[in-house]
């Protein structure tokens, strides 16, 4: 019998690599049809293992779920960048690979952040979805997210809707 350990930590600049894979395999499997393609793939080469490497050490609240050896997601959190929202925190992001989807790791992985941004004060918090995004849509409803705000982001020559998602303390 083989014991899988199932962990959620902050991230080390040793999990640079790992992190850089598993944003990629995330975002072209979640935004596929949605994002045009040379625009998705501009956002994801972006995000290689330097640029996660230096967000890492310069102290971004990225907290990773591994799943045995490998690492199955991210969130990326800290304060509210919506001056216009009056929420304290906001989660950046959370993906997880395709294959740990759906077995209640990004339930955990949110719960981990909000727990974080908590300890730190940060008591109300906020989440941006894309709207065409419905298996993200359908996440945040089912955790309590009320919808509270909307936006538009351009991508290229698309422009896509976006949804704010908040909680209270």
């Amino acid at each position: 019998m083989n014991t899988v350990t199932i962990e959620i930590r902050r991230a080390k600049p040793s999990d640079a690599l790992a992190v850089a894979a598993a944003h990629d395999d995330a975002w072209r499997s979640t935004y596929r049809g949605i994002i045009p393609g040379t625009e998705l793939d501009k956002l994801v080469n972006r995000r290689g293992p330097d640029w996660w490497d230096s967000a890492i050490r310069k102290g971004s609240r990225i907290a990773i779920l591994q799943f045995g050896e490998q690492v199955a997601g991210y969130s990326n959190y800290g304060r509210n960048r919506a001056r216009s929202l009056s929420y304290d925190g906001e989660v950046y992001e959370l993906y997880l690979r395709p294959e740990y989807q759906g077995l209640g790791f990004g339930r955990r992985l949110f719960t981990a952040a909000r727990k974080d941004l908590l300890q730190s004060g940060l008591k109300t918090v906020v989440v941006w979805a894309l709207s065409d995004n419905e298996p993200a849509v359908e996440f945040y409803r089912a955790l309590g997210g009320r919808a509270v705000a909307r936006s538009s982001e351009r991508f290229g020559a698309k422009v896509l809707d976006k949804v704010a998602y908040a909680w209270q303390a």
